[in-house]
C-alpha cells in the first residue's frame, strides 16, 4: 500500500486545479479558520479548529486520556503512539457521522491543533501540562511518535497533526499577546527549537502552528525568520501553517509591529502563515487592493491548504477511513487502552514501606482533600467529554468495598483561604480530622486544576493569567495537610496537578507522595490499584521538581541557564526521570557496540535489566550523556535514549537502543550544531547519573565512555 506522503505530488497537482478554478476572493476565503462553502466547485465548508491533546476534544463524548504531561511521566513512545492511532480512529468515526448530518461546525473536522511541543522551562507556566515536558529529547520522540499515530501510514492520511507553538513560547500568560521571547542562538538551537525540527523531518507533521508572542523582535505567526527561512527553507516543511488564536490581530493591537489589520494580514501571508485562527484575514482582498499581498500568495496558501484536504480523502467518497463505524468512538478497548495510561503515567516520589497497603490489614481508610470527588483534577485542559468519570474517592471506594470502610471530608476548597478572607473558621477542618482519627491510614488528595493553572483566559486565575506565582499549595490545602500530619496516622498524599510544586513539607512528614497529575476519565481506579499494590509504579517525572522559584531566573528570562536538569547547578527535590517502584531492578553488562565512533554515526548500545523483585514490574530504562571534553558551555548532562521494560519477577531482558547521533553534536553561540572529537560518558540506569537521583534510589547508574573522531 501507497502511503500518502509518496502521493504527494499527486494531492498538490489535484490542489492546483482547484484553486485555480476559484476567483481570487474565494481563494482567500479559504484561509480563513471557518473556510466557506463554494457549492459551484462542489467544495463543502471546512473548519479548521479542532483539539485532541488527549482525547478528541470539544466535540461530544470521546474517550479522554490522560493529560500530556501525565502521558510524558510514561516514557513510552509506543503508548503514545497507540493513543494517537485511538484518537484518529475515533476522530474519523466522529467525523462521518457528523457529515452523515451535515454538521461541519468548529471542532468537528479531522485537522487537529496537537501535541503541544513547547518547552516546560519554567514550573510557573500555566500551560505547561500540555507539553511532553522539559526535555529537548523527550519531547521531540513523543511528539514524532504522537504525529505518526494520528496522521497513520494509509493511502490516505488518517488525521492531520499540528505541532504548537512555533516557538519560543512559555509563558508569561498574561503578557503573551504582546511579549517578546528573547532567546539565544545557542539556546534557540539547542533547546526551543529540536522537537519542532524532529517532528518536521522525521515525522512530516501535517501543520505547524505559531506562537501569539515575538520571538527575537519578530511576531512568530509572521516571522520571516521562523516560518520562511527556518521551517520551509532550512527543514523542507512542505504542510500549512495556522496562526494561533486572533494571534495577527496582536500584530497592530498588541505588538505595534504593524498599524493596520490589512497590514498585518499582509505581514503573516507574506511570511507563510497560511490559515488564520481569528478575522484578520476578512482584510485579505483589502490587503490585496492596497498593493500589499499578491494574488499568487493568496493562491499558495490556498493550495497548501486544499493539499492537506486532498490528503484526507475528503474529496474521494471511497476512501478507506469512510467507512469507520461510530461504535469505535469511545468503546472497551479504547478505555481499557486510557485506563492503563493512567497506570503507567504516575509517579511514586517517596514510599518509607507505607505502600502498597495491606488489605488484611487496613479496615478503615480516610479519604480527604478537595481533589478527592471531583472530575476536574481528571481532566486537564484541551480535554474531551468522557462518558463516565472516576474520581480519587469512588476508585478507592469501589476497590475496596468488600473489605474495608472508606470515611471521605473535603477537608477544605480548593484554594480559598476562608480563615483569612471571611474571618470565619475552615468548616471541612475539623471534619477532616474525625475523619483521620477514625482511620487506619489517610490519603489526602490535594493539588490544583485548570481552573487554576492553565490558558490565559481559560481559568479563574486572573491575578496570574493562568500561571503560578509560586510553588506553594493553596494555603487552605497546607493547613489540611498539616493537621493530617499531625493525627500521628499514616498519611499518603496524592497530588494532582499539572506542574512542579513544593512537596518539602510532604516529603518531611508524610509516608507515601504519588504525583498523579491529571490523570484521565479512570484516574480513580488506577489511583486504587496503585495504592493496594494491583501493579507496581512505573512513572518518572519530566519535569524537575524545585525546592522554591527562589531558585530560578526571573520567569521572563528565556535563557537556559539555571533551568530544567540540563542547566540547574543548584539542588532539587525530586529530579527529572526520578520515580519509586515496588520492585527492585538489576543494571548489567552496559557495553557499546564500538568504543570509537565516527561524527555523525549512531552508537549502538546495550544494557542487561532485571527484576530482582517479587513481583511484576514495569521500569523505564533511561541512558543520559555527557560530553568531557567540549569547549562550550554544556548541560550537566542530558537524555538520550529511553525504553520502557515489563519484567515478571527474576526476569532479564537485554535491550539494545541506539544513541542518535545528534546527541554527541554541541550548539554554539552562533546557534551552530557540529561534534567536537573527544570523550562522551553514557549512563544508562533508572534515573539521572545526578548526586539527588543516586540519593534517593541509592542506585547508581552504570557508565561507559566512548570516543567520537
Amino acid at each position: 500500500m501507497t502511503c500518502y506522503q509518496d502521493n504527494y505530488s499527486i494531492f498538490r497537482k489535484q490542489a492546483e486545479n482547484l484553486v485555480a478554478n476559484m476567483t481570487l476572493e474565494e481563494a482567500a476565503s479559504q484561509l480563513r479558520y471557518d473556510a466557506p462553502a463554494i457549492p459551484r466547485l462542489d467544495i463543502p465548508a471546512y473548519n479548521w479548529w479542532n483539539e485532541a491533546l488527549h482525547g478528541v476534544a470539544r466535540a461530544g463524548v470521546s474517550t479522554m486520556f490522560p493529560q500530556a504531561i501525565a502521558l510524558a511521566a510514561m516514557f513510552d513512545k509506543q503508548t503514545v503512539k497507540q493513543m494517537a492511532e485511538i484518537i484518529a480512529e475515533e476522530a474519523r468515526a466522529k467525523y462521518n457521522e457528523q457529515v452523515k448530518w451535515g454538521d461541519r461546525d468548529i471542532y468537528k473536522g479531522l485537522t487537529f491543533w496537537a501535541p503541544n511541543i513547547n518547552i516546560f522551562r519554567d514550573p510557573r507556566w500555566g500551560r505547561g501540562h500540555e507539553t511532553y515536558g522539559e526535555d529537548p529529547f523527550l519531547t521531540a520522540r513523543l511528539g514524532v511518535a504522537y504525529i505518526q499515530g494520528l496522521q497513520g501510514e494509509g493511502t490516505y492520511m488518517k488525521a492531520a497533526a499540528c505541532a504548537k507553538h512555533f516557538a519560543v513560547h512559555s509563558g508569561p500568560e498574561s503578557e503573551r499577546h504582546h511579549f517578546d521571547a528573547i532567546a539565544s542562538k545557542r539556546d534557540l538551537w539547542d533547546t526551543y527549537l529540536p522537537a519542532f525540527e524532529a517532528c518536521v523531518k522525521e515525522a512530516q507533521v501535517e501543520a505547524i502552528m505559531g506562537a501569539y508572542n515575538r520571538t527575537n523582535g519578530e511576531p512568530c505567526c509572521g516571522s520571516k525568520t521562523l516560518i520562511q527561512e527556518i521551517l520551509r527553507e532550512q527543514w523542507g516543511f512542505r504542510g500549512h501553517f495556522v496562526s494561533d488564536c486572533w494571534a495577527i490581530r496582536d500584530f497592530h493591537a498588541e505588538h505595534k509591529i504593524t498599524a493596520t489589520a490589512p497590514e498585518s494580514a499582509a505581514l503573516a501571508l507574506q511570511n507563510g502563515c497560511d490559515v488564520n485562527c481569528g478575522i484578520t484575514y476578512l482584510h485579505l482582498m483589502q490587503a490585496y487592493q492596497d498593493g500589499l499581498v499578491t494574488e499568487e500568495q493568496i493562491r499558495e496558501s490556498a493550495i497548501r491548504l486544499f493539499t492537506t484536504r486532498y490528503k484526507l480523502g475528503m474529496f474521494d467518497e471511497q476512501c478507506s477511513y469512510n467507512q469507520i463505524p461510530y461504535s469505535v468512538n469511545d468503546c472497551k478497548e479504547h478505555n481499557e487502552a486510557s485506563l492503563e495510561m493512567s497506570r503507567k503515567s504516575m509517579v511514586l516520589l517517596k514510599n518509607n514501606g507505607v505502600l502498597p497497603l495491606d488489605p488484611k490489614q487496613v479496615k478503615t481508610i480516610g479519604v480527604v482533600g478537595p481533589n478527592a470527588n471531583t472530575i476536574s483534577p481528571l481532566i486537564g485542559n484541551y480535554f474531551g467529554t468522557a462518558s463516565r468519570y472516576t474520581t480519587n474517592l469512588e476508585g478507592i471506594q469501589e476497590y475496596t468495598k468488600d473489605f474495608a470502610r472508606v470515611l471521605f471530608s473535603e477537608g477544605c476548597h480548593l484554594y480559598r483561604d476562608y480563615t483569612t478572607a471571611l474571618s470565619l473558621p475552615d468548616d471541612r477542618l475539623s471534619e477532616a480530622k474525625s475523619v483521620a482519627s477514625y482511620s487506619d491510614v489517610v490519603v489526602v488528595c490535594l493539588g490544583l486544576d485548570s481552573t487554576i493553572e492553565g490558558e490565559e483566559g481559560d481559568t479563574g486565575n486572573d491575578f496570574a493569567g493562568g500561571d503560578k506565582i509560586d510553588l506553594q499549595l493553596p494555603k487552605s490545602q497546607q493547613r489540611l495537610l498539616q493537621a493530617m500530619v499531625e493525627s500521628g496516622k499514616p498519611v499518603i498524599v496524592v497530588v494532582n496537578t499539572g506542574s512542579a510544586i513544593d512537596l518539602g513539607y510532604a516529603d518531611q512528614h508524610c509516608d507515601a507522595i504519588i504525583q498523579a497529575w491529571y490523570n484521565g476519565a479512570h484516574a480513580g481506579q488506577a489511583l486504587a490499584e496503585l495504592l493496594f499494590g494491583a501493579f507496581s509504579p512505573s512513572g518518572k517525572l519530566p519535569i524537575t521538581f524545585y525546592h522554591s522559584v527562589d531558585d530560578l531566573p526571573d520567569f521572563k528570562d528565556y535563557s537556559m541557564q539555571n533551568r530544567t536538569y540540563r542547566y540547574f547547578k543548584g539542588d532539587v527535590l525530586y529530579p527529572f526521570g526520578f520515580g519509586l517502584s515496588y520492585s527492585q531492578f538489576e543494571y548489567s553488562n552496559f557495553t557499546a557496540k564500538q568504543q570509537e565512533i565516527t561524527a555523525g554515526d549512531n552508537l549502538s548500545v546495550c544494557v542487561t535489566v532485571k527484576n530482582t523483585g517479587d513481583i511484576p514490574a514495569g521500569e523505564v530504562v533511561q541512558f543520559y550523556i555527557r560530553d568531557m571534553e567540549s569547549s562550550q558551555i554544556l548541560p550537566n548532562h542530558s537524555l538520550c535514549g529511553f525504553e520502557y521494560l515489563y519484567l515478571q519477577p527474576n526476569e532479564s531482558k537485554t535491550i539494545t537502543v541506539s544513541i542518535p547521533a545528534s546527541s554527541f553534536e554541541v550548539v554554539d553561540q552562533q546557534g551552530q550544531r557540529y561534534v567536537e572529537p573527544g570523550d562522551f560518558t553514557i549512563y544508562a540506569g533508572s534515573s539521572q547519573p545526578d548526586k539527588r537521583s543516586i540519593a534517593l534510589t541509592q542506585t547508581e547508574p552504570l557508565s561507559i565512555v566512548v570516543s567520537v573522531k
